[in-house]
């Protein structure tokens, strides 16, 4: 299958422009950032301090290598003054309250973060007197979940259940009404600007050290040599691994800059419909690689809402993007694995070396 995710393509794009990434201390955001140096872009980060020890951000050593904020998106001014003195060509949006679990704890936090921070961005966008191309990752879990055995399209209803999940349902009601309101398609030519919503499957890989992430607690399972407790195995996701939805961005966010509005929208970036794995499938091939653990189902009363099966339909990014998915989950988790099992001083080095790879046709 046709993929433009490749060296020729991307260096293109995105060779001596300015980038500028919300969230880069994160697990997704410090991937998109090594790629993109890599592919010598200049880029800037703006976002809190990474949440976890160890993590991927200081692991590449990015401090070293890109200007970098450590402040609130939810500081409107702050970020306004970095985004302006940047003057970037492209824009990233990933910082982002992340996990369906904790927005339990912290519902209007969640909000705030998810929902008033982008509107902090987009309003800073309406001041950037240049053109500029936005992608603002959303989620795969901003659709109306029916809870049926069907891939969910673009043009299918917004809505969610637990606080994560509607918060980026409203992010997306965001950027649609300041597309509309300040950088309408008709008005192009004036203000230069074009967003995209980028919906996303659960994207696994080396580096993630968060808590509530499944491929994370398989390994801290291991390392503590514990049986791994599954709160829903039966769970059907998108899973696939962190450069397959990061390639889609860059990609996309190359249409929007190159072509304009033609691009605008959303778009969902996942596996192809027969690669839809349950939470035990995931686990059952981790440990055949490994040849080792164990996992048993959590049965507790008390465990918050989750989803029982989610798919996602990929065909506009096939269509429209000429992407496709390049490994498949099997695949994505043997990557993930040898990711963990590289020497700590060596995961810089394989990360560099899973991107190149990951590029070559």
């Amino acid at each position: 299958m046709e993929n433009l995710v490749n060296p020729k393509t991307l260096e293109y794009l995105y060779k001596g422009k300015r980038v500028f990434i919300t969230g880069h201390t994160g697990f997704k955001g410090s991937w998109l950032s090594e790629w993109l140096l890599l592919l010598g872009a200049t880029v800037k980060g703006y976002a809190l301090p990474p949440a976890t020890h160890p993590n991927h951000y200081t692991i590449l050593d990015l401090s070293g290598k890109m200007d970098s904020v450590m402040a609130d998106i939810r500081d409107k001014s702050r970020l306004e003054e970095a985004l302006l003195e940047f003057q970037p060509d492209y824009i990233f949006h990933l910082a982002a309250q992340p996990l369906v679990r904790r927005s339990y704890a912290i519902p209007a936090e969640t909000f705030d973060v998810n929902v008033t921070g982008t509107a902090n961005l987009l309003e800073s966008l309406i001041k950037l007197p240049k053109k500029c191309a936005v992608i603002v990752v959303t989620t795969d879990k901003v659709y109306e979940n029916l809870e049926q055995d069907v891939l969910y399209k673009e043009t299918d209803q917004l809505g969610g259940f637990d606080p994560y999940s509607t918060s980026k349902a409203c992010t997306e009601l965001v950027v649609q009404s300041f597309r509309r309101a300040f950088f309408s398609p008709e008005t192009y030519a004036l203000h230069g600007k074009t967003i995209g919503a980028a919906r996303a499957g659960n994207v696994i890989g080396g580096g993630d050290y968060s808590e509530d992430r499944l491929v994370p607690d398989i390994i801290r399972a291991l390392e503590k040599n514990e049986v791994l407790k599954l709160r829903y195995p039966n769970s059907i996701r998108p899973w696939q691994h962190v450069l397959e939805p990061l390639g889609g961005y860059l990609l996309w966010a190359g249409k929007l800059y190159e072509e304009g509005t033609d691009y605008s929208g959303a778009i969902n970036f996942g596996p192809i419909a027969s690669d839809h794995l349950t939470v035990s499938q995931v686990v059952d091939t981790a440990i055949r690689i490994l040849g080792k653990g164990s996992w048993q189902h959590d049965d507790a009363v008390s465990k918050p809402h989750e989803s029982g099966i989610l798919k996602l339909d990929i065909q506009k990014a096939q269509q429209v993007l000429k992407w496709n998915p390049k490994w498949n989950a099997t695949q994505a988790i043997q990557q993930t694995l040898e990711w963990y099992a590289t020497d700590p001083l060596q995961q810089a080095n394989i990360t560099r070396s899973q991107i190149l790879n990951y590029m070559q046709p």
